[in-house]
């Protein structure tokens, strides 16, 4: 386990995670919002995305109440990244992505307790500086989400992701302790 409070648990993802995730990444509801809906996820996939890595990013699944419900990642955002983003070389900032792959627990404030338990986490323990993430900007309610938690919009990144066949506009947004 990486972090809890009275009902969210981030622990490292297992093995045994990766049905839940061939699951939730081969939804298209979910998928709409992570990855795409037309890139379904099988478990080659999963295998590839998520268990083949030689990079500096913690790969975690999401407990609400001991159930298994999403997934999170964060990592230390590299030079390049931040030179590219307009932010000083030496600045210890942290990158983070996650869903809610279970729908059932969408729209109960699941999401705004995870990313102020996260926060609280990366600045605490990691001495995180800044907090940055990069949602797509037609995604009102993962933004709304961050703007509750303390995060602000820094800059507009055009053509940024690809996302479903066409390179989607984001928002670079950060939370500054």
């Amino acid at each position: 386990m990486i972090i809890s409070n009275e009902k969210l648990i981030i622990r490292e993802l297992t093995e045994s995670d990766k049905e839940l995730l061939v699951k939730w990444l081969s939804n298209p509801l979910v998928l709409q919002y992570y990855e795409g809906r037309d890139n379904p996820h099988d478990i080659n996939m999963i295998n590839e995305h998520f268990y083949q890595y030689e990079d500096d990013v913690t790969r975690c699944m999401i407990e609400f109440e001991h159930t298994a419900i999403g997934y999170i990642q964060f990592y230390l955002v590299d030079s390049q990244e931040k030179k590219a983003y307009g932010y000083e070389v030496l600045e210890n900032i942290y990158g983070m992505d996650q869903f809610i792959g279970e729908t059932d627990y969408w729209n109960k404030g699941i999401g705004t307790d995870l990313v102020k338990l996260m926060i609280d986490y990366l600045t605490h323990k990691k001495h995180a500086e800044k907090i940055v993430m990069n949602p797509q900007a037609w995604n009102q309610r993962a933004i709304s989400c961050y703007e509750r938690c303390g995060f602000k919009k820094v800059k507009y990144l055009p053509k940024h992701e690809y996302h479903e066949e066409e390179l989607r506009d984001c928002w670079l947004i950060e939370y500054s302790r």
